[in-house]
């Protein structure tokens, strides 16, 4: 069995609808910081160029909403697991502007329904098959973590540009 949230480490104290609505400003950010020729430059063999790190975190973003929804909508809620390699599969031919606008917009709308579900949601249980049971609070820590985990990785390629 996985660990429930394997994004954990990288929680920073801040609190979490800090970070989530951070998130498309700092993406923007650093896309500009890292240069519209190195958006799509892999920083080494078998490694996501920035561009598909920001349609990772769309894509990603569609699954964690999925989630939220899901586990607001159901009891006893099993998730879906996605193999992300499997989905990267399509990002060729996707900017990295459509991308930003695609995971703006559906963070922005799963922020309106974190923000908009009602307290007891927060302890809501859900099945994720590889990680086990959690609650609804730990799909939104893990969103917050797996932010700056590529938040990370992606200034770590500004700096470099």
């Amino acid at each position: 069995m996985l660990e429930v949230n394997p994004y954990n480490r990288f929680l920073d104290g801040r609190s979490l609808d800090a970070i989530l609505a951070s998130t498309p400003g700092t993406l923007a950010e650093l896309a500009e910081a890292i240069g519209a020729g190195r958006l799509t430059i892999a920083p080494a063999p078998g490694k996501w160029t920035p561009a598909e790190i920001l349609c990772h975190l769309a894509d990603c973003e569609v699954a964690f909403g999925f989630r939220l929804r899901q586990t607001l909508a159901q009891d006893h809620h099993i998730m879906q697991p996605f193999d992300q390699d499997k989905w990267a599969a399509s990002y060729a031919g996707v900017t990295a502007q459509q991308a930003l606008a695609a995971f703006a917009a559906l963070r922005e709308w799963n922020l309106i329904l974190i923000r908009n579900a009602p307290p007891t949601a927060a302890g809501k249980q859900v099945t994720h098959p590889e990680r086990g049971t959690m609650i609804f609070t730990t799909i939104i820590e893990t969103m917050a973590g797996h932010d700056i985990n590529h938040l990370q990785q992606l200034r770590k390629l500004a700096e470099a540009a």
